[in-house]
Formats: structure tokens, sequence, C-alpha cells
């Protein structure tokens, strides 16, 4: 089957394309990029405009679909549906499942869960077996098996002794140790950003130092290794700081944060609606404000969401009790629009670059994040114009645990390619039309 997009904006920063060109799909490939294709050539055309981008398709280096071990709450059927409404063709998932991501035969499970979907779905190991802290896991072992990073994320690495240790083993393959940063004895029994707001509710509170510390302690840990370590779901400013300083220096560090930290603050906290606890937690307005300008400085590679879902009944349970974690698939490409291109003006090709790029490069994810002949078609369209609102009725995820229900969004993906199939399409205006 080929299909013809024609007349969009394609948009490709590994390549540094951004022009109104047509994409010729010609089975699982990109067969041409041209500014003008006859439209004989395919078999169907969908006739887009100058205001459709066409990009590689997104990508998401942090998820977690809960399977397997709690299919309640998600699996990776819904959570590859879920990924695929919200433009995402590759992702990566996190080994906090019952059982543990952590042997051959778990990355394996992964990989065969993965076939049925249409997308990409990576699995990220953990650092150490059942995520104890106290014996690492055979990282050779599971990176020839298809492991591509390794992550005790849901807890921090406490010892300091087994970080460097994952740090030194891994720099051999050349593959990030992804750091939930966190010491647990700065964080406590907290369940909101320490601040303001946390003194007005009466929650115990989440100090910005308890992320910081950890940051501060792995910066160093890289720079006496020489190894990767890469930084999810970063909430405050002092933590940007450092990274920042470290990046300058040279140090092999990269570093993620989610759009929910760049859209909300610790604020959103006094409905005491558990779909805004989170870990970290959602900090307050000038976390927020640095955490846009190291993205738009280059500080902050990537956007991941940290998808969490949860049952309606857990996340029904009262703040302090509620578990942390909210969905973001479905809602990311909306909140990061309406957020970094509509309201800070940042360009089109740099959000595709966190979005899509910068994360499979950095994760060296095969076949992802490109938008080039002979490269899988694994293709993103977007209107970045379309105005919606969230309804978590209508997620695909099996989980409604968001914190932006409710909200209208600007922008949102209208169709998804994984692999050369078209696995989405949002709206009527772009039904394909058959050539006889």
């Amino acid at each position: 089957m080929k299909t013809l997009l024609k007349g969009g904006r394609v948009i490709d920063p590994a390549s540094g394309l951004d022009a109104v060109m047509d994409v010729l799909i010609d089975g699982s490939q990109v067969a041409a990029i041209a500014p003008n294709i006859a439209p004989e050539q395919a078999y169907e055309v969908v006739q887009l405009t100058p205001q459709h981008w066409v990009t590689p398709g997104l990508v998401d280096v942090h998820v977690h679909f809960r399977d397997p071990g709690s299919p309640d709450k998600e699996t990776t059927e819904t959570g590859a549906a879920a990924a695929i409404a919200g433009g995402f063709t590759t992702v990566c998932v996190m080994p906090n499942t019952s059982p543990v991501i952590d042997s051959t035969p778990m990355v394996q499970y992964i990989l065969n869960a993965a076939k049925p979907t249409g997308i990409q779905i990576f699995p990220i190991a953990a650092v150490t077996r059942g995520l104890e802290g106290e014996e690492m896991t055979s990282i050779g072992t599971l990176v020839s098996q298809g492991a591509v990073a390794f992550s005790d994320d849901g807890k921090p690495v406490a010892s300091a002794n087994m970080m460097r240790k994952a740090l030194e083993y891994s720099k051999m393959f050349d593959v990030p140790i992804v750091c939930h940063a966190e010491d647990c004895s700065l964080f406590g029994n907290g369940v909101m950003h320490e601040g303001y707001y946390s003194t007005l509710l009466g929650l115990p509170g989440i100090p910005s130092v308890a992320e910081s510390v950890m940051v501060a302690r792995d910066i160093e840990l890289a720079r006496f290794t020489g190894g990767r370590v890469h930084f999810a779901h970063i909430s405050s400013k002092e933590s940007v700081a450092l990274i920042r300083k470290a990046k300058a220096e040279g140090l092999r560090i990269t570093a993620e944060t989610t759009p929910h930290y760049l859209a909300l603050t610790d604020a959103c906290c006094q409905a005491y609606d558990p779909d805004f606890k989170m870990n970290g937690p959602l900090r307050a307005e000038t976390d927020r404000q640095a955490l846009i300008e190291a993205v738009m400085d280059g500080t902050i590679d990537m956007i991941a969401t940290d998808h969490a879902p949860h049952t309606p009944d857990e996340k029904s349970m009262a703040f302090d009790c509620s578990p942390n974690g909210v969905i973001g698939l479905e809602t990311a490409l909306g909140v990061v629009l309406t957020q970094l291109f509509h309201t800070a003006k940042l360009s089109p090709t740099a959000i595709i670059e966190l979005m899509s790029s910068k994360p499979a490069e950095v994760f060296k994810l095969k076949d992802s994040g490109k938008l080039s002949v002979g490269q899988r078609a694994d293709i993103t369209v977007i209107d970045p114009e379309q105005e919606w609102t969230v309804d978590p009725a209508q997620f695909r995820s099996k989980s409604r645990n968001s914190p932006f229900k409710g909200q209208t969004l600007k922008g949102r993906p209208v169709m998804t390619f994984a692999n050369g199939q078209c696995l989405l399409q949002q709206s009527e205006a772009l039904q394909a039309s058959a050539l006889v």
C-alpha cells in the first residue's frame, strides 16, 4: 500500500529539513520526499496544508505500562493505544513491573508483547535485581537482548557505590543510567512540594533539595567514572542549575522534564485532587519558569511523559494516601504546543527535536526520530492550531488520572503512522482519497 502525504510542512530536525513537501510511504518505508510528487504514484492521497506539520513519529523514553503485573491499570496493548493517540510511535518502558524487568526472559517478554501493537516498545532494564539496590543486574547480557538503558525508576539507586559500579559497567556498552533523583531521607513522608501551599494545606512537603542533592551526587559520579547519566523527570530550579553547569563542563549528562512540570504548579494541589499528585511533585512557579528556560536553552534535552496509570479507586483516595503518578501520553503534545509553541514561541523544529529526534539519539533507538528516504515510516501529522478539550472518558489508556482533565489545549496529532500503517486519524478533514 502506498500513501502520499501531500502539501504538509515536513520537519525533520535530524536532517535540518523544514519545508512544504510531499512524503510518499511505500509499504513500511519512506519512499520519497520531494516538493511535488505526482499523485498517480500512490494508491491513497492525504491532502494536507502548510499548517500541518509532518514529523518523525514522537518518542517517549519514560512510560509505565504496568505490564506485567497490573493489567487493571494498563497493559501493553492499552498503553500502546494511548501512545498512538498521542502521536507516539516509539516508547521506552520502565522496569518497575511485577516481576521486575531485570532478566533476559523479562526483556524478551516486553519485546514480544510489543509486536502486535504496531509501535516500537523498548525495555529499560533495572540497575539492581528486584529494584532492591543490593545486586547489580547483568548489564551486558541485557543490552545484548534489547535493553536500551538501565534504571531503578520509582526508586533511587541509594548507594553511591552501586551507582558508581553501574556507571562504570554501563560505560562499556555506551548506554545511559537513568537516575530517579531522590534522597529518601529528605523525601520523608512528603506528598507535595514543600513550600507555601504545603503549609497552607497542612500536607507534609517534599523539599527541592531531595531531588537536587541526588542530582549533585550523580553528576560527581558521572565526572568520576565517565559514564552516561540521564536524569529523569527533573522538576526543580536547583537541579536545572546543577545540570546546566555540568553540561557546560562537557560531562556526559542528559535530562528530561515532563509536560506537567512545564504547565502546572503546586498551587494546583489546593483542591486536594490526587490527579495532581506525582513524584517529583509539582513545584513552585519559579521552578516552572526555570524549567521552561532550561528547555529553551538546551539544558533540558527532551520531554518525556512519565506516563503512570492508576485505577480510579486508587486515585479516589485522600490526597495523602493516593499513589504518585499521572498519565500523559494522550495530552503531552497538546500541553507542549500550548506552553512552548503558542506561549513561549519555541520553534516547530525545536519542539520536534525535544519530542522525537533528541530522545531517539540519546537512547540510540533504532529507526526512530528521523524522517528521511529509506527510513522506517514512523510519522506523526500534527495540527498545531486545533483546539480541543481534554476528556479522560475518551482516552485509549485504561486509566483516567490526568491532571489536564477539562483543560482546553491548542495543538494535537491528527494522524499517526507506524511502520507505514495509519493507526490514528483524528480529523475527518484528512480522509485519504483512493486513486482509481
